[in-house]
């Protein structure tokens, strides 16, 4: 292919779990989702999705004090150093026991991470050339249980370390001659949260039984007095010698005392508990599950497992706010640089907020499907993505923002279909609660609900190409409803299968509706023929889904065999077969009982969907594959994987042996499984956390898959998430024709000769976009589409398109069916223009107003002042003033 589909965009789920992270300059947040990261502008109001994974979910996040690199951590303590600019992976790194927490110094020189009951510090990657990019420094002991969190002073010359021990740990990152390590305790649980105050030794420590404690240290930061030279080269050189012997450098390890004596503490740095604080009223029990502080304006947030939060001003714990989120705990907070925006992470609900907590208002509310998303739809125009989930909602995505702009929650079950109608302004979506609904896109309500005589749980759902008819097909009753979208009346019931309704699917090109049933058929029925069955094809297996081509001249049908028939429903003929079972190639989940090979045998394509040009058809099932195949030749041209993550289940062709018991396997127990919820073994009489919690991984599967309209994307609804992939054919070197002489110099060369017909032949020779775009900046309708999203010359670009469209508009209607992709690309990209550009001009328009309005005032006051001058002048001014503005409005 010359062109290849890559991932490019994650939606439908914003946070699962791991610690959140403002950039250096506070206008964007870092969420980690799943095995990847998304990078939420909350300035420009868009999100990116890095195409980058890790093997397993992110737990933790450390982002350099520069911006410019983040440390990835997943569940094992496998860990990628990653270019936030080049959106790339520098290094691997493997920690061999899951991770806590980790954190950069403020001077960017070294990094310190939390596994077990140590500290380990690192040498910061990037500050100088180096083969390993992760070089230990020190390994710090004292914790006698798993450390949890750690935190900076602003001079990074010590850290503090909490653990689960319930004490508090300072280290130095340096040998301090003044400074010995021992424990802070004073709390009754585990230590959720510790800070360090600005410019300062002073500290407060949190607990998980929301009590908070204050330090004060006797010493300033300028007081800690370095080793003496002597000791310190001593140590160097006994370092030196015993990494001689060693493979690599294991840094140098540092003990400290839990309980030192009088003599060891003498003229040393002590730290005195001044006061303690407790967030819970009395007899109100509710587990802090997270904090975080800003030292600069002093202030502290707390969030609690019940999903409210507190702000609270330090040192004198004064409360300014506490409000509530949710009911699900909130795992994650963070504060920007400036101390105005507030981040919280809801792993339990999927949710990810941005509370500006002066002005007391949301910069940012997003949510993705509690369950599992079904059904996806793209609009006509290419702009929009509308899911159904299991959670009973619906939700409108904006492909270009990747943001969710609105939800209907109105369905009282699970969403099984969705789709737009042919003017993009209506949404339908069939549901097992008995309804289908339809939604407007303008005032965002529910303005139709269909129903039947009887109750019937509908499993599918289609429109015809003038949106006028809808159709549902059901689940228990075996039956086909058809309403009218106009007076919302019941129209026929088409009776006729006897299996369950599997999929419709109506001829873009004709009025023909195409029914596949468990019963091993599909039927074509005849809208202007009073419903009628046109044909019944007959299959040799329950058929699970059915499409037409774009063109309405062929019919694809998947049935549970694992095949993919084409088609001529016209003759009821059938033109080609694909047998596609091998190409899903199942994962064995963690309890099967057969290998994966024998499962396969079982397993079928559930989604199909043809691309815009129809001369390929994309399928998935209950596997991490997504098969494109042409469908002209019949072979399978290319396999998308479209999860990597192995905390998925059937993720893996093959048991690890190493997970296998003489009882079986280790996934039977439970182990740790309500760690979070505060339930670490389940034994008798134990009242604390939620009792019926289980851990279990959900199965790696894509429900629906559909392309874009616009022929440049596709996306699917996967465990995951909704994916998008897209053309990406910027890496991509494709010349033709290539002479010595075609290069780029010679290229500008020639269009600073002014000789443009050279220069167009080749730069179409050496064919690399952006010499296309300097030479010729419009040569043809896709061109001008795509250049339409990324350049500023909007004038220059539509009075392009508008002088292609109107004096060669006969001949391209001549080729409507192929170009009608490219026309929808065009027209998605003018309009996301023209929403811009409209908005802009009102709020400028507005301005000008308001301006005016303050000028006259302003004249009528000085009338009324100084000498009298005639208010025709006045107004005269004005209304030239305003036809000046309009005009310029008008060039715009």
């Amino acid at each position: 292919m010359k062109f290849a589909y890559r991932f490019s965009g994650l939606l439908g789920t914003v946070y699962r779990r791991g610690n959140l992270n403002f950039t250096r300059d506070g206008s964007a947040l870092i969420s980690p989702v799943g095995n990847r990261i998304s990078v939420f502008d909350l300035k420009n109001n868009k999100c990116e999705t890095f195409p980058l994974a890790t093997r397993l979910n992110i737990v933790c996040v450390g982002l350099s004090p520069d911006g410019s690199l983040a440390i990835l951590i997943d569940e094992e303590g496998a860990a990628l150093l990653v270019s936030l600019i080049g959106k790339c992976v520098i290094h691997h790194f493997y920690f061999h026991k899951p991770v806590h927490s980790v954190s950069f110094s403020p001077d960017g020189k070294k990094f310190v991470i939390t596994k077990d009951n140590v500290a380990l510090m690192y040498h910061a990657p990037g500050r100088k050339r180096e083969f390993n990019a992760f070089v230990l420094d020190k390994t710090y002991y004292g914790p006698y249980d798993e450390t949890t969190c750690i935190d900076w002073t602003d001079d990074s010359k010590c850290f503090a370390v909490g653990s689960k021990d319930m004490s508090t740990w300072v280290f130095g990152a340096e040998r301090w001659a003044n400074l010995i390590y021992y424990s802070l305790g004073g709390h009754k649980d585990i230590i959720v949260a510790c800070f360090f105050e600005e410019n300062s030794l002073d500290l407060y420590t949190i607990s998980q039984d929301a009590a908070l404690c204050v330090w004060q240290c006797d010493t300033e930061l300028d007081g800690l007095k370095p080793m003496p030279p002597k000791d310190s080269a001593r140590e160097k050189n006994a370092a030196k010698n015993d990494e001689e012997f060693l493979e690599e450098p294991t840094g140098e390890e540092i003990h400290g005392k839990a309980n030192p004596n009088e003599q060891e503490t003498r003229n040393k740095v002590k730290y005195s508990r001044v006061a303690k604080y407790f967030f819970n009223k009395e007899g109100d029990f509710n587990n802090l599950t997270s904090a975080a502080y800003h030292k600069k304006t002093h202030l502290l947030v707390t969030g609690f497992a019940s999903g409210i939060f507190h702000l609270h001003e330090l040192p004198d714990f004064n409360l300014i706010h506490s409000l509530s989120i949710s009911d699900q705990r909130i795992a994650s907070i963070s504060i920007n640089c400036t101390g105005d925006w507030i981040a919280f992470g809801c792993s339990g609900l999927g949710q990810l907020l941005v509370w500006e907590w002066q002005s007391e208002s949301y910069v940012l509310k997003q949510q993705g499907h509690f369950n599992s998303m079904v059904s996806l739809a793209y609009s006509p125009d290419g702009q929009y993505i509308v899911t159904g989930g299991e959670d009973g909602k619906v939700k409108v995505w904006n492909t270009s923002s990747s943001f969710c702009f609105v939800t209907f929650t109105e369905h009282t079950s699970g969403v099984t279909a969705v789709t737009f109608t042919s003017n993009g302004y209506v949404i339908l979506s069939a549901s097992l609660d008995g309804t289908v609904r339809a939604f407007d896109l303008h005032r965002y309500r529910n303005f139709r609900t269909f129903t039947s005589p009887r109750p019937s749980q509908f499993s599918c759902l289609a429109v015809d190409s003038s949106g006028e008819i809808v159709s549902a097909g059901s689940q228990d009753s075996f039956e086909i409803f058809i309403w009218s979208m106009q007076s919302g009346r019941l129209l026929d019931v088409l009776s006729g299968h006897e299996g369950p309704i599997s999929s419709l699917s109506f001829n873009p090109m004709k009025c023909v509706l195409a029914s596949a049933s468990w019963d091993k058929t599909v039927k074509l029925w005849d809208m202007l023929d009073s419903w009628r069955t046109k044909e019944t094809l007959i299959l040799n297996s329950d058929v699970l889904v059915v499409a037409f081509r774009p063109d309405g001249k062929e019919l694809a049908v998947a049935a549970l065999n694992g095949q993919i028939t084409f088609w001529d429903h016209e003759n009821a003929v059938q033109t080609g077969s694909i047998e596609g079972r091998h190409d899903l190639q199942m994962g064995r989940k963690e309890l099967d009982k057969i290998t994966a090979k024998k499962a396969a045998k079982g397993k079928s394509f559930t989604t199909l969907c043809y691309s815009a040009d129809g001369q390929s058809i994309l399928a998935g099932g209950l596997s991490k594959f997504v098969c494109i195949y042409n469908v002209k030749e019949q072979i399978l041209m290319k396999k998308f994987e479209i999860s990597c993550n192995f905390s998925l289940d059937a993720m893996e062709e093959y048991l690890d042996r190493r997970k296998m018991t003489e009882f079986g396997s280790m996934a039977l127990i439970d182990e740790g499984a309500g760690d979070e919820d505060g339930v670490a073994i389940p034994l008798p009489g134990v009242k604390r956390g939620d009792m019926s919690y289980r851990h279990f991984k959900p199965e790696i599967r894509v429900t629906c898959l559909r392309f874009s309209p616009t022929g440049r994307s596709w996306a699917a609804t996967t465990t995951e998430g909704l994916l998008i992939y897209s053309l990406d054919s910027g890496l991509i070197f494709d010349p033709f024709e290539l002479d010595i002489d075609v290069t780029p110099s010679n290229i500008h060369k020639t269009l600073h000769q002014k000789e443009y017909t050279v220069a167009i032949i080749m730069a179409f020779k050496l064919n690399e976009k952006k010499l296309i775009q300097e030479v010729m900046e419009a040569k043809v309708l896709e061109f001008l589409a795509s250049a339409f999203e990324i350049s500023c010359h909007l004038e220059f670009y539509l009075i392009w398109a508008h002088k292609l469209l109107m004096l060669h508009g006969q001949k391209l209607k001549t080729r409507s069916v192929k170009l009608l992709p490219v026309i929808q690309f065009l027209q998605k990209s003018i309009q996301r223009h023209f929403e811009d550009v409209s908005k802009l001009c009102e709020w400028n328009i507005y301005n000008i107003k308001y301006a005016l309005a303050i000028s006259q005032q302003r004249g009528m006051k000085r009338l009324a002042e100084e000498t009298p001058v005639d208010e025709d002048d006045l107004d005269s001014d004005s209304d030239y003033l305003m036809q000046e503005v309009h005009k310029d409005n008008l060039s715009s």
